[in-house]
């Protein structure tokens, strides 16, 4: 059975991958237009956060880190970027405090701020008590 739900996974990991990929290539796209909004919106969009294949997580995050970067107006991104979106924008903050890349976090620690007085001390606990990780 085991064996069963593995290959299950990982023929879900290549679709995965296919989309993040396709995904990847539209924020490059909006980037390039200067529409960060809409590309961290985007990336944020089917996160694979029900997938235990580590190169999906990566590979997602990837997409949102250069979405995330691209962000120079946070109090306007977070004006037009939706409710739905503070959680699982949290996630994403919180990985990239943890990859300990400079210029990451304090692009994180800004936006997480800003994230905080938007959404609340909820979307900490949400973020941090979710099992289903980014």
């Amino acid at each position: 059975m085991a064996g069963a739900a593995a290959l299950v996974e990982a023929d879900n990991a290549n679709e995965i991958m296919a989309r993040i990929e396709t995904k990847s290539q539209k924020i490059e796209s909006l980037l390039k237009h200067y529409k960060h909004v809409e590309a961290l919106k985007t990336a944020l969009d089917g996160s694979p956060l029900t997938t235990y294949d580590e190169r999906c997580k990566s590979a997602n995050w990837i997409v949102v880190h250069r979405a995330i970067m691209a962000i120079k107006d946070i109090d306007g991104m977070l004006n037009s970027l939706a409710a739905e979106y503070y959680d699982i924008l949290m996630k994403y903050l919180y990985r990239g405090l943890s990859t300990g890349n400079e210029p990451t976090c304090e692009q994180c620690l800004i936006i997480h701020e800003k994230l905080i007085e938007r959404a609340g001390l909820g979307c900490i606990l949400r973020c941090l008590s979710d099992t289903n990780s980014v």
